[in-house]
């Protein structure tokens, strides 16, 4: 477990577009945060699982207290799920390179959800998550 781990509370992390393909960088993003000892959730409508952690189809699914959305799908991916987004009211949601979007990041904000276009492996990494 990375040295971080103990300097941070450990959150609850929604991972949109969580692919079970060890190559891709939403993997890596569920992987690495639960080595820092993150509660992740994967979601992805066509996985049961990532990195052998279950995924659920849809935000919607979703049923607790978020603190951190993941974002790893283009805009017009999320605008699907936006309005299950803005209900689960996560403290921040964080835009991967690929998947910024101003016109959702807007959405979000009116609705008093921090945006930040980052990458998640960087933040954890760099003790910035």
């Amino acid at each position: 477990m990375p040295a971080e781990f103990n300097k941070v509370a450990a959150e609850a992390v929604v991972v949109l577009g969580a692919s079970p393909k060890p190559e891709r960088y939403s993997y890596k993003a569920v992987k690495l945060l639960a080595e820092y000892g993150h509660k992740v959730l994967p979601v992805n409508p066509y996985h049961r699982e990532v990195a052998g952690i279950p995924c659920v189809a849809s935000v919607a699914q979703l049923r607790e207290k978020i603190d951190t959305v993941s974002v790893y799908v283009r805009a017009e991916l999320l605008a699907r799920d936006l309005a299950q987004l803005i209900a689960l009211s996560p403290r921040r949601v964080i835009f991967n390179p690929g998947t910024e979007s101003k016109e959702m990041m807007r959405a979000l904000a009116v609705s008093g959800i921090r945006c930040e276009e980052a990458c998640t492996l960087v933040l954890l990494r760099t003790g910035q998550f």
